[in-house]
């Protein structure tokens, strides 16, 4: 048996959650492998991201999620709405205050709160959407590919809206 790991490098936009087609990259880590049957694992190591397995609906919104895309984050959003102001407002709890202040002990704090701006931590809803989704799903690998059809794609979704970053999708393949 042979386990291969790949790491993905990806770009969410902000703004709005960020839904990224990770299909190819995830069958091209499959081709590096070497590997032709067993067990593809893609995950999120990102505790505001999630991945998941659906169709692709062809058609977009402004900002280029497709209509499923689009559904799922609206339906998402009257179980957790969006996060708009510190809490207890919007429901929300979190961040609270000894969170600020244990982030902003970090080494890597201006990461996490740019210009030191406590306001790109209001991501609760985020956090629990990603919670809601999941953040891994496993797939066959059956003679060098996944074993799912046509209209099978797996998605990268960044769900933290504060602003763009760079994301890393992590690709496990085990098998022979």
């Amino acid at each position: 048996m042979t386990v291969f790991h790949a790491a993905l490098a990806l770009e969410s936009h902000g703004g709005t959650p960020s839904f990224l087609d990770v299909t190819g990259q995830v069958r091209g880590a499959i081709a590096a492998s070497g590997i032709g049957n067993g067990i593809v694992a893609v995950m999120s190591p990102h505790t505001t991201c999630s991945v998941y397995y659906d169709e692709w609906a062809h058609d977009t919104v402004e900002d280029g999620s497709d209509f499923l895309q689009h559904d799922l984050n609206r339906v998402l959003g009257l179980i957790c709405p969006d996060q708009t102001r510190f809490p207890p407002s919007d429901g929300y709890s979190y961040p609270g205050t000894r969170h600020f202040e244990e982030v902003e002990s970090w080494p890597s704090a201006e990461e996490y709160l740019p210009g030191g701006d406590r306001s790109a931590l209001l991501n609760a809803d985020a956090h629990l959407k990603a919670s809601i989704v999941g953040s891994s799903q496993t797939f066959p690998l059956i003679d060098g590919e996944l074993g799912f059809g046509v209209t099978g794609y797996i998605f990268f979704v960044d769900w933290d809206r504060d602003r763009p970053r760079t994301r890393t999708c992590r690709v496990t393949v085990i098998g022979e």
